[in-house]
């Protein structure tokens, strides 16, 4: 399985949480705004600590509360594209790219899959928000990620930066490099990019 998961922590007076296993591809997780969706992607990355459960990606272990097994967010290999895209201002799109890369002998290859190689010398300041989304999961490619998590990567982008950035994530999905799981409160967005959609909450 590439996701198998079954995580619940405590946010507030309330618990948050979901059970799945699936496949490869991409993986959607869609239900309204305040469902727990980017808490689930943050217990799979190691940020944020469930109170029981696991979580398994391609077969490896990286939490289950009956084996004390939690590894920290940095041995999990994960590439998290946030929600506010977080890239560092003062780099250059060449640079955010490169942070933290395993392979810079790739970057010409994953600018070319997400259409950013005529973006390298800019600020990110000067990018629009699609621009800023691809950039963001091209950096995630770069990292030499196990797999990736996209929180609402299309929220807050007008109709054209949408499409660029569907199309992005079209492209990362179709090379079946790595197993995606993606949160979104848009059925419409889950059920164009996802091979399976699986509703929360």
């Amino acid at each position: 399985m590439s996701f198998d998961i079954d995580v619940t922590a405590a946010r507030g007076d309330t618990l948050v949480g979901a059970r799945f296993a699936v496949g490869e591809g991409l993986t959607v997780l869609v239900g309204p705004s305040g469902v727990g969706k980017t808490s689930v992607l943050e217990m799979i990355a190691g940020l944020l600590g469930p109170v029981r459960g696991h979580v398994r990606v391609g077969g490896r272990t990286l939490y289950d509360s009956a084996a004390g097994i939690e590894l920290p967010p940095e041995r999990r290999r994960v590439g998290y594209v946030f929600q506010d895209m977080r890239l560092f201002p003062h780099r250059r799109v060449r640079a955010n790219l490169l942070y933290g890369a395993r392979d810079a002998a790739r970057l010409a290859e994953v600018a070319a899959m997400l259409d950013v190689g005529h973006l390298l010398d800019r600020w990110p300041r000067t990018l629009s928000g699609g621009e800023a989304r691809r950039v963001a999961i091209g950096r995630a490619l770069l990292s030499d990620s196990a797999f990736l998590l996209l929180d609402e990567p299309l929220s807050s982008l007008d109709p054209v930066r949408r499409e660029e950035a569907a199309r992005a994530i079209e492209r990362v999905r179709d090379t079946r490099a790595v197993p995606i799981l993606m949160v979104t409160h848009d059925r419409g967005e889950a059920e164009r990019l996802g091979d399976r959609v699986i509703a929360i909450g």
